[in-house]
């Protein structure tokens, strides 16, 4: 049995409850990456798939109610986190097993797990880009390459300790009416969990953003901002921008090049592919009516191709595949399901 959507919070809903484990893989390779799942032991399957949320980070909780291998090879542009819940499992990443399944697995990592037939785990997906800007507003530019974090999360670290507990509150705050009436609200605790796991995990530019919170940026940089928030969906030009930050457009310009390591026009298409990603998710969910094209001309993108191609460039898949993540099909390229 599949029970798509629900009330409540973005995203939010048993997605999959039942025995049917080909089922299950299609809608976890689809909310996921396509993989190999393979049933270990001889009891029926009693898979539990739930979408907690999701919008710039996605939090789901699976089990599948058998001991299982799942093997998804090199991960796409995403953070892998795993914080078990109950029963016991082994996470491997580059041909090495690690010493808990408390976990981060990196974007282009080689990643397998096996999981005992116990096993519920909350998985906490962080977007390559999602973490990308949070380190380009502490840092003042964009990394060249996606940060490796180290794989285990120790809970005797005090920091990592009260970074669990605020995914722990995430979830109980993603199930609340609250998190439905407060976009704002949701918006902030996704930042809160992004930018408390650079300060908790040890990764490679620890020290570059030791205690360094946002950059203060300069008045009319966030006037500009502000701006392109508050009127996405209407055709602002760069002038129009500058106007409302009250600077030149060389001025402006020059703001965002030193401050945010873009350009106004850059930096308003963010503004707006997260908008449309925020669509697509909603229709994908149940939660909206439209299509690919629909999304794309309410946000300004008039040319489709180009639309597709950012698109895929920031979010690490098209728009259609975002669209189909509703289907209960996986996307193209998983493997099926192996049993026995």
């Amino acid at each position: 049995m599949v029970v798509m959507g629900g009330a409540g919070g973005a995203g939010r809903g048993l997605l999959f409850r039942g025995s049917d484990v080909e089922e299950l893989h299609a809608l976890v390779s689809a909310r996921f990456a396509p993989h190999r799942l393979t049933v270990l032991d001889e009891h029926p399957v009693d898979g539990r798939f739930r979408c907690v949320h999701e919008g710039g980070v996605a939090l789901y909780e699976l089990g599948y109610g058998a001991e299982v291998d799942v093997t998804p090879g090199e991960l796409p542009e995403f953070y892998n986190i795993h914080v078990p819940l109950a029963g016991d499992g082994v996470v491997t990443a580059d041909g090495v097993a690690l010493a808990s399944a408390l976990s981060v697995v990196n974007p282009g990592q080689r990643l397998s797990m096996r999981w005992s037939g116990e096993t519920l785990n909350r998985v906490l997906i962080v977007p390559r880009a999602t973490l990308d800007r949070a380190l380009a507003v502490r840092l003042g530019e964009l990394p060249s390459a996606p940060v490796r974090f180290a794989p285990v999360l120790d809970p005797r670290v005090g920091v990592v300790r009260a970074w669990l507990r605020v995914v722990r509150a995430f979830a109980e705050f993603a199930d609340s009416e609250l998190a439905a009436r407060s976009p704002l609200g949701v918006g902030h605790f996704e930042q809160l969990l992004v930018n408390g796991l650079l300060d908790a995990q040890p990764h490679m530019l620890s020290d570059a953003v030791a205690g360094r919170g946002p950059a203060v940026l300069p008045s009319a940089v966030r006037r500009a901002a502000d701006f392109c928030a508050e009127h996405a969906h209407e055709p602002i030009s760069v002038a129009d921008m500058a106007v409302a930050a009250r600077v030149s457009v060389r001025s402006l310009r020059e703001g965002f090049r030193v401050h945010l390591a873009t350009t106004p026009l850059a930096y308003l298409r963010r503004v707006r592919l997260d908008l449309a990603r925020r669509d697509l998710l909603a229709i994908a969910d149940g939660h909206g009516l439209g299509t690919v094209t629909d999304v794309a001309l309410q946000w300004g993108f008039a040319h489709l191709g180009r639309f597709t191609g950012h698109y895929r460039q920031v979010y690490g898949e098209t728009p259609s595949q975002t669209l189909r993540r509703g289907s209960g099909y996986p996307q193209k390229g998983a493997v099926s399901v192996v049993s026995g």
